[in-house]
């Protein structure tokens, strides 16, 4: 999230003072540790399981909770589960979200591992699927298999690249039907059709206005900002705001939690406002539907998001997704309804995944807590 509105915009300018009577470094600072774990050492662990889990921890997953936990089992297995502190029970009260996000944390694995010839076998909720929450119970017990038959995945090359591009689209380049399908890569469904774009822009605009402007939704969210270099470094998770404007806004006293939870402060209204430029810049967008709703089947949206998500960044495009609409709260229900119909799903069926694909500016990626902290021994 950017806060670009003119207001706070002059008022970061009124502290030049303060940057030039000695704040400067701490304003035009960034994030030294956040990102490390994006930076792989070329030379990769002995252990090919440490190998798939550093590249497995730079998944998408909702609000950067990154809740994996990851505990080693002999020497070819590991057994993955849920940290329970890190769900979000607010805008996903049944952990939907937090479990598409392990199914990007597995598919990344799996790409990584068959990269080293190695197979990745999954069994998914080996002690049965926990309902209607996750609990302690595994998630997935993995086991890595050998194999010279194993085939290297051609979206490897693009894990580290990969990015959630939450900016404003160029709405004056066209997503091409061709081009879309590529992405799609028969794992998703898409649309560039400008009319049905405007329905579903309208949607979404209507489910980001619901979260933002219904408190406890939105509270957190605001519990989980980190504000300049200090706070991202210290908990690389979240939604971060770095870089020097934001420090600037910051050492000023213009951006803090308190502001941003008050919705009628300048700050608020800022997001907002920006929040709905990049949510409205939809060029095309992009869907995953499933069968049936279980917790199978929202690891297999995962998995079959993020490969559509690498397939985006090889074919040089920005993938924001917009969950939203499709959270299962009671303020949001005529919006799920609304978007399920737009978007053909009938029956059991469930849109699992919802994004916007376009050209976007380049960007950085999101902060991560290195592989060790989601060990368990």
């Amino acid at each position: 999230m950017t806060l670009n509105r003119r207001t706070l915009i002059a008022a970061a300018a009124g502290s030049t003072a303060l940057i030039f009577g000695g704040g400067v470094w701490r304003v035009t600072r960034r994030p030294q540790t956040a990102y490390l774990p994006w930076q792989l050492d070329p030379n990769p662990p002995a252990d090919v399981r440490l190998d798939a889990f550093r590249h497995a921890i730079l998944a998408p997953n909702p609000h950067n909770r990154q809740p994996w936990l990851i505990r080693l089992e002999g020497s070819d297995q590991a057994v993955i589960s849920c940290d329970l502190d890190r769900r979000l029970p607010e805008t996903d009260p049944f952990d939907r979200q937090i479990t598409i996000g392990f199914g990007t944390f597995l598919e990344l694995a799996r790409i990584s591992a068959a990269q080293r010839g190695v197979r990745l076998e999954i069994e998914p909720f080996p002690e049965g699927e926990a309902l209607p929450r996750l609990d302690q119970r595994p998630v997935a017990k993995l086991r890595f298999v050998a194999d010279p038959a194993a085939a290297k995945d051609p979206l490897y090359g693009a894990i580290l690249q990969r990015r959630s591009n939450k900016e404003p689209y160029d709405m004056a380049r066209v997503v091409s039907a061709e081009l879309a399908v590529k992405v799609a890569g028969g794992e998703a469904a898409f649309t560039a059709d400008p009319k049905r774009i405007v329905a579903l822009r309208s949607n979404v605009l209507e489910a980001l206005t619901i979260e933002q402007t219904t408190r406890a939704k939105y509270m957190e969210s605001v519990d989980l900002i980190r504000i300049g270099h200090a706070e991202v470094d210290a908990q690389p998770d979240g939604v971060d705001l770095s870089g020097p404007k934001m420090e600037a806004l910051k050492l000023a006293g213009i951006l803090d939690r308190t502001q941003l939870a008050d919705m009628e402060s300048a700050a608020f209204k800022a997001g907002m406002d920006q929040l709905t430029e990049s949510y409205g810049a939809i060029p095309a967008m992009i869907w995953v539907t499933t069968s049936g709703n279980s917790r199978t089947d929202q690891l297999e949206a995962g998995r079959r998001y993020v490969r559509a998500n690498l397939r985006a960044v090889q074919f040089g495009l920005a993938m924001h997704p917009m969950s939203q609409s499709l959270q299962e709260y009671p303020e949001m229900a005529a919006s799920f309804a609304r978007v399920q119909a737009l978007l053909g799903a009938t029956g059991a069926e469930r849109v699992q995944m919802l994004a916007r694909i376009g050209y976007g500016p380049a960007i950085g990626p999101s902060p991560r807590w290195p592989l060790e902290t989601h060990l368990r021994r």
